[in-house]
């Protein structure tokens, strides 16, 4: 007998932990090698987890719909195939407990706990930024959540732990040590957490309307959006660039394109070509920020904002965009896209960008303001071609004549780029744009 832990996958550098929507076997139930043993959802992309090893399913550790920190146990497999019964006898001590404040009293006799361990820390625990959103948005300071006992990784409060406080701190019917505590440490309270007011009572709804519920990915967009905005000071440029060069040529080349490789091409590929090429340029635009270290990023990875079936938004990855030509980058642009509508986006798809691009105009809009894809400092929104009458510099003189045009708007973190950096990235996107070969060769 041989019995495999199966753990939560780390599906990126920043997801800390994911959901569990859906498991596809059974306890007693047979496993093969790499066949899918449950469907889990982060803030990114919803993902199957194979099985590692073959043989039986003898202990299912979670539920659907439990939020699990990277690396815990969340399955175990008799890799020998024998029957369920001896391993969970064997395990049943060393499960871990989703919910400690729920456990039986007599495993809190067997293994005592105190407040005390987790004050520990001296105000030292790391809380991810969900935890301190959700923080500020029930009114819970510093105090309180030094005082939360974390089910995560080395003692850490996760999301499923906070929720269940909130949800126990409503029914507890007094609060009068905390809110003492809060007048004594107030000082080191977040500032997201110190200027979020407490959730009001739910408003009344009355006339003709329907309420409708978020689904798991909007209400992760939502987080995330929200967190970007309290994290980052935006700061958003505009230029407007010709981009009739580009227009014609396209035009000319997209049937022979076709033909020769294949791929269709659209304007995305020779914008990021041009924006990769700025990046270069500008490599202060492609960083992060860690505290009051500015994380240099020597790769460029161009996350393209996406549309899924659900109506919800995706940024997909191109990786090392700096190092493709425009077949390279036709290619990955086709391949991602079409995931993205399909739904088979794989998690490293949408893992390690360090640059956005949103293109508005495909939905018709001009210009938009877009907010910045945290933790990097910057997206490039791109907007509708139109034509318009425009002044033209000739050596006779200046004459009007119908141009493709385009807006472009730069979102950026105002704590690391300046607008002279921003502003000069965004020119020289659209001057590498105007510059484009009419003549260039398919």
């Amino acid at each position: 007998m041989a019995i495999v832990d199966v753990v939560m996958p780390k599906m990126g550098e920043s997801i800390m932990e994911a959901t569990i929507l859906k498991w596809t076997k059974n306890t007693g139930d047979n496993v093969k090698m790499d066949e899918t043993l449950l469907e889990i959802a982060t803030d990114k992309v919803d993902s199957e987890v194979p099985s590692t090893v073959a043989g039986t399913l003898t202990e299912i550790l979670f539920k659907e719909n439990d939020v699990v920190p990277v690396g815990t146990v969340i399955a175990r497999i008799d890799s020998a195939g024998t029957s369920a019964s001896a391993p969970v006898q064997h395990t049943a001590t060393t499960a871990p407990q989703p919910v400690p404040q729920q456990a039986p009293a007599a495993q809190h006799t067997a293994q005592p706990q105190s407040a005390p361990a987790v004050n520990n820390n001296n105000g030292n625990r790391f809380y991810s930024p969900l935890v301190l959103n959700i923080a500020g948005k029930e009114g819970i300071s510093m105090a309180e959540l030094e005082n939360i006992a974390g089910t995560g990784s080395e003692g850490r409060v996760t999301k499923k732990d906070i929720l269940t406080y909130v949800a126990d701190r409503g029914n507890a019917p007094q609060q009068t040590a905390p809110t003492a505590n809060i007048q004594t440490q107030q000082v080191a309270v977040p500032q997201a957490v110190v200027t979020a007011q407490p959730q009001s009572a739910a408003p009344v709804v009355s006339g003709n309307v329907e309420i409708i519920e978020m689904d798991r990915m909007r209400k992760l967009i939502a987080e995330h959006m929200v967190r970007s905005k309290a994290t980052s000071p935006h700061v958003t440029s505009f230029t407007e660039c010709d981009v009739t060069n580009i227009v014609k040529w396209r035009e000319k080349a997209k049937g022979p394109f076709e033909k020769k490789y294949n791929e269709k091409i659209t304007f995305t590929p020779i914008f990021f070509e041009a924006i990769a090429t700025c990046i270069r340029r500008f490599p202060m635009i492609n960083c992060s920020l860690d505290g009051n270290n500015i994380i240099l990023k020597k790769d460029i990875n161009l996350g393209m904002a996406a549309a899924l079936p659900s109506g919800n938004l995706i940024v997909p990855v191109i990786k090392n965009a700096d190092t493709k030509n425009l077949l390279g980058l036709t290619k990955d642009v086709n391949a991602l896209a079409n995931a993205a509508r399909n739904n088979k986006l794989k998690a490293d798809d949408t893992q390690g960008g360090t640059f956005t691009v949103t293109n508005v105009g495909t939905f018709g809009s001009l210009m938009g303001t877009p907010i910045i894809n945290q933790p990097q400092v910057a997206i490039l929104a791109v907007g509708a071609i139109k034509k318009r009458p425009m002044v033209l510099e000739t050596p006779d003189g200046d004459v009007i004549a119908i141009r493709h045009m385009m807006y472009l708007s730069l979102s950026y973190d105002h704590r690391i780029v300046d607008g002279s950096l921003g502003a000069s990235f965004l020119t020289a996107v659209a001057n590498e744009l105007e510059a484009f070969d009419v003549k260039r060769e398919i």
